[in-house]
């Protein structure tokens, strides 16, 4: 694998990079990985501080898990995002676990949790960073909260499958309906209901390939 230059890769992405001295930028260089994390692989779970992720390219998907196995997702890590909540040890604030898998194969540039932690200690446009970025993951925490406390699920699944088609730029959504479960925090059998139901009304069409949306208008109605 050919070497990366972290500090062009960083220049680009770090407001404080130009801020701080060469050693630091040697030092936060020095303790970065190129990590490519097969389909299914977790990337993050509690029992450490993983450090700070950034997705070159793949999915990675963020979720808090229940005593009883019972997982919500919180977001999805796509080219271009980052991930604090996985460097736990910098950001003593966090107080509850977050788990990240794979959702497909994924390379990520990783710089060591406990070095970035100790280079953000004595450096506040880095820890001021890092809780900028950490608070601008709460938002979309908030929102899947939200939705999932306070939402119909025909709301959510209507919400869900035009965020997907406008991410995706198409009107197929290329999910399962355990896939679509698992991303808006219900079960199976409940999605594929409310699915049968979307179809009979002539908003979707399903098949095991994933969902077609077929009345757009209709679906945004029951966004609203």
């Amino acid at each position: 694998m050919a070497q990366i230059d972290f500090k062009s890769v960083y220049s680009d992405i770090f407001p404080f990079w130009n801020k701080i001295s060469e050693d630091e930028k040697d030092f936060i260089c020095n303790h970065s990985t190129d990590i490519v994390y097969k389909k299914g692989t977790t990337v993050h779970d509690s029992t450490e501080c993983s450090g700070v992720i950034l997705v070159q390219s793949g999915c990675l998907r963020v979720y808090m898990m229940s005593d009883e196995g019972k997982d919500i997702t919180l977001y999805r890590l796509y080219k271009g995002d980052m991930c604090m909540l996985s460097a736990s040890c910098v950001l003593n604030a966090i107080t509850f676990d977050v788990f990240i898998d794979a959702e497909e194969d994924s390379e990520c540039y990783v710089i060591n949790g406990y070095s970035f932690m100790k280079i953000s200690s004595s450096n506040p446009d880095i820890k001021i960073f890092s809780l900028e970025t950490a608070v601008s993951r709460f938002s979309d925490v908030m929102w899947v909260m939200q939705q999932i406390l306070f939402m119909s699920m025909d709301k959510r699944l209507a919400i869900f499958l035009l965020d997907e088609s406008s991410r995706t730029e198409s009107d197929f959504i290329a999910l399962t309906h355990e896939q679509i479960a698992k991303y808006i925090g219900s079960a199976r059998e409940v999605v594929s209901r409310m699915l049968k139901y979307f179809a009979n009304e002539g908003i979707v069409e399903s098949s095991r390939k994933g969902i077609k949306i077929t009345d757009k208008k209709r679906l945004r109605e029951l966004a609203l």
